[in-house]
């Protein structure tokens, strides 16, 4: 993905190493809240390759997201937030829209998430799921989430 503006001059980017630090920064309050799951400095650096940020026009990060590829044909969009003082301003439906794009270039045929907030990704036309359909994941993520066993989120997915 090369940079990309989506208006009130917020641009697209692929993720660096150099964004590390300010990715942890952004995510701080979503995984304090339960809606991200935590990420290592470690994680976040093996991964860098996954996300592409939203940063303003200062420069400063105010949105991030990652495509986990599982198969050929499965890849989840992870970790995305966008700062609180620019949600609603179609910050997080143009970094889905990114992450699709790649997805598709990939050739997969389905992309899935798991949301505590399904209503934005069903106005986005993703369709309510079965947790169940992902082993993958529930193998690699939900096995070792604190809240395995009261899981509030709703799986969700896009054929593509």
């Amino acid at each position: 993905m090369t940079s990309l503006s989506i208006g009130t001059g917020t641009k697209l980017r692929p993720a660096s190493l150099a964004d590390v630090a300010a990715m942890e920064e952004l995510m701080a309050p979503f995984v304090t809240s339960g809606d991200l799951l935590p990420r290592s400095n470690y994680d976040l650096c093996r991964h860098i390759k996954e996300y592409v940020l939203a940063t303003a026009p200062d420069g400063r990060l105010v949105g991030t997201g990652s495509l986990k590829v599982y198969s050929t044909e499965l890849a989840e969009i992870a970790g995305l937030a966008v700062r609180d003082d620019q949600q609603g301003r179609g910050v997080g439906k143009a970094l889905v829209e990114a992450l699709l794009v790649d997805a598709r270039a990939l050739g997969l045929s389905e992309v899935f998430g798991l949301t505590r907030k399904p209503l934005f990704f069903l106005r986005l036309g993703f369709r309510v799921a079965e947790k169940e359909q992902f082993p993958l994941k529930v193998w690699a993520d939900c096995a070792r989430c604190p809240r395995q066993h009261a899981c509030d989120e709703v799986a969700v997915a896009l054929t593509l």
